[in-house]
């Protein structure tokens, strides 16, 4: 790197921090890699990586098109469960509803549907309702459900799966197929919330604007260390 590189590098990183020093603790940035955090603390490289680098670091990124809009559809953030429950469901949506049913090719009840869709997921659960009701962990309540929960009402009589955003999937009733819908259960007339999918690992806690004030300082350190 010449002389004339690395004085373009040292401006960038002072304009760089004085940037990151008026961010605001709400708009903390997502956690990087290391990877990420050893890059900005690297005096190879040229200007437009290092911006790159620092992109990561405050999360300036922009979010991928299709992510964006996955999550739009899911409406609950395009969170992996949600993800794949929608995925699950989708061949079951329009079959009837069949009292008793089992079979996908001519139809479903309530808990034969959630038995399937959480059979493709991977996990096995009993037959009917009245021992669903007992499988996973129990939710407290409506405002804590996440997608993937199940949804037992009528004393057991009736599973719906939620999907976020105020929306479920079910099997209604003799004359109806199965299909997504806005949520009607409420704390008052669910018998219990059982959670299956197990809890998404919890991710890494975002970098403090500190943190990455301090990488690109040491950046700096390194850069006018070398050059002094």
């Amino acid at each position: 790197m010449s002389m004339t590189d690395a004085i373009g590098r040292v401006a960038e990183i002072r304009s760089t921090l004085q940037q990151l020093s008026a961010v605001p603790a709400a708009a903390a940035p997502a956690a990087a890699s290391p990877g990420v955090l050893a890059a900005a603390g690297s005096a190879g490289g040229n200007g437009s990586d290092f911006a790159s680098t620092l992109a990561a670091l405050t999360g300036t990124g922009t979010q991928p098109a299709a992510a964006a809009t996955a999550a739009t559809a899911a409406g609950t953030g395009g969170t992996a469960a949600s993800g794949k429950v929608l995925d699950a469901v989708q061949k079951y949506l329009g079959l009837p509803y069949v009292w008793g049913g089992n079979d996908p090719a001519v139809g479903l009840d309530c808990s034969s549907f959630v038995q399937n869709v959480y059979k493709d997921l991977g996990y096995s659960l009993p037959r009917v309702t009245w021992d669903q009701m007992n499988s996973g962990t129990e939710v407290p309540s409506i405002a804590q459900a996440q997608p993937g929960d199940l949804l037992i009402s009528h004393d057991g009589g009736h599973v719906a799966i939620y999907l976020g955003n105020g929306k479920a999937v079910d099997a209604p009733q003799p004359g109806q197929t199965i299909q997504i819908r806005d949520a009607w259960e409420t704390d008052a007339n669910l018998t219990t919330i059982r959670r299956i999918l197990p809890a998404e690992a919890a991710g890494a806690a975002p970098a403090p604007v500190a943190d990455v004030v301090a990488a690109a300082r040491a950046a700096q350190a390194s850069l006018t260390g070398a050059f002094s």
